[in-house]
């Protein structure tokens, strides 16, 4: 199968899927490839003897994150409409999935790696939420990591917009395992033939089903209030705007001075 900005491929006699983001070198997480995407996992959903689900980023990058335009008011809510989508269809996943990341995995795109049981990173990948620069916060982003890394370390990347390292990742439980990108293809294939390709594909279809219950129970309950506080609250600020068109613009964002109203907490 393949969409235009998604390649999906099947090895080791179709029990691994392997589903590329197609758009390199910055593999831009636009409308466009998460509706290719969500084209990709819903199809997986019926290939029942899958063992495992692999996430990769055509090119150096994983992803430089999702498209800075489809953030602006206009076209915002949809945007995280289809985010939302997306991520749904990968907890829902028949396999356990896994992150494969070399290079940049920033912003939507690492949320959509945080979906995935497993983050994988070479020792090129770099891991970041770098929303707050330009004057917003990302909703699933902050429903999800916590989950990994606890409330405060979770807090740290969100609010300061961090580029953690693969060894740093690694360190706070945030990356199963580094790989070194010299070797990445031969000891992740030591891995499949380790912990995956010798398992039943029913019992790891429900293991996974049975671990994705904490993030399946943020995506219900969580980011809906998280995305409304982004919508309904920060999105009527100017700052939002500013910060957005200071990036595309390429120069330093003008803040408001003091922004009016109370934030609406959920």
């Amino acid at each position: 199968m393949k969409n235009d900005k998604v390649r999906i491929e099947f090895t080791h006699q179709e029990q691994v899927a392997n589903v590329t983001l197609n758009a390199p070198r910055a593999n831009v997480l636009d409308c466009a490839m998460m509706g290719d995407l969500c084209e990709a996992f819903s199809a997986l959903q019926y290939r029942q003897d899958l063992k495992l689900v692999l996430v990769r980023g055509g090119g150096p990058h994983f992803s430089f994150g999702a498209s800075i335009e489809e953030h602006l008011p206009d076209r915002i809510a949809d945007t995280l409409q289809r985010l939302n989508v997306l991520l749904w269809e990968v907890v829902k996943a028949p396999a356990p999935t896994v992150a494969l990341v070399r290079g940049q995995c920033l912003g939507g795109a690492f949320e959509l790696a945080l979906a995935c049981d497993f983050i994988i990173g070479d020792d090129t990948a770099q891991f970041a939420l770098p929303e707050i620069k330009l004057g917003v916060f990302p909703p699933a982003g902050a429903a999800l990591l916590p989950l990994r890394l606890g409330a405060s370390r979770a807090a740290q990347m969100v609010l300061t917009g961090a580029s953690w390292t693969a060894a740093t990742a690694s360190a706070a439980g945030l990356v199963y395992r580094v790989m070194a990108a010299a070797s990445l293809e031969t000891e992740l294939e030591e891995w499949l033939q380790s912990d995956f390709l010798p398992r039943s594909p029913v019992a790891l279809r429900c293991a996974a089903l049975a671990t994705r219950r904490p993030a399946m129970h943020a995506l219900e309950h969580d980011l809906p209030a998280l995305e409304h506080l982004y919508l309904a609250e920060l999105m009527q600020h100017g700052d939002p705007v500013e910060g957005l068109h200071a990036f595309l613009e390429k120069r330093q964002p003008r803040w408001e001075a003091m922004n009016k109203g109370k934030l609406v907490h959920s």
